[in-house]
């Protein structure tokens, strides 16, 4: 059982690590509001994932599978907040203004709910994270126990995964805010977090679901 668990938690360790959604959002959050910024943003993120292995765990996830109108509605809402995620990105590399220092991280005003909300429905918004959820656990439940509660005990340790991978993530990019500050590297990475939610936001549009 112990091998079946660390293989589980490798695999998921090395799925997470791939960027997506959540990294650009957490990286964005994390250069313009801090530390705190970031793992708020996670923290959304984690709870969006909660609901996700909840929904896998009583069969939701399966009905969001089979149903093309569920589906397209996640799919469509997902995709366009993407790309208002996008186009906010867009706007700030355009306005090009410094970020505020490391030191005044604290003082920058932003909400709190706003950033959490950001992480929740990045995550939340897309149906190919439940698919993934349906079809990636299932693989890891081990014969004649209680699937439901294998399921949310799955979830539990892909959730501290993602949790602990994001906090050395949030650490390691708010230790280059300085450098990351300049007003050029800002607007270039406002650019290419804008060009990386546009295109995961018409990705998700053009998925199909099986």
């Amino acid at each position: 059982m112990l091998s079946h668990f660390l293989l589980f938690s490798i695999t998921s360790f090395l799925l997470i690590i791939v960027p997506g959604p959540d990294t650009a959002v957490t990286t964005r959050n994390t250069l313009l509001h801090g530390r705190k910024g970031g793992i708020q943003t996670t923290i959304g993120t984690c709870l969006a994932i909660s609901i996700h292995t909840t929904a896998a765990a009583i069969g939701l996830s399966a009905i969001i599978m089979k149903s093309a109108l569920a589906f397209s509605i996640f799919k469509y809402l997902g995709a366009a907040y993407l790309l208002f995620m996008g186009y906010k990105a867009f706007r700030a590399m355009r306005q090009q203004k410094p970020l505020p220092q490391v030191a005044e991280a604290s003082e920058t005003p932003y909400s709190k709910k706003s950033l959490i909300a950001q992480g929740f429905y990045t995550n939340i918004l897309n149906p190919k994270v439940a698919v993934f959820f349906l079809t990636f656990f299932p693989q890891f439940v081990l014969p004649h126990t209680n699937t439901t509660l294998s399921f949310l005990g799955l979830g539990l340790l892909y959730i501290t995964i993602k949790f602990v991978w994001f906090l050395t993530y949030i650490y390691i990019i708010n230790t280059i805010r300085i450098w990351i500050q300049k007003p050029a590297v800002q607007a270039a990475m406002d650019g290419m977090t804008g060009a990386i939610f546009v295109a995961f936001g018409i990705k998700l549009a053009l998925e199909k679901s099986h």
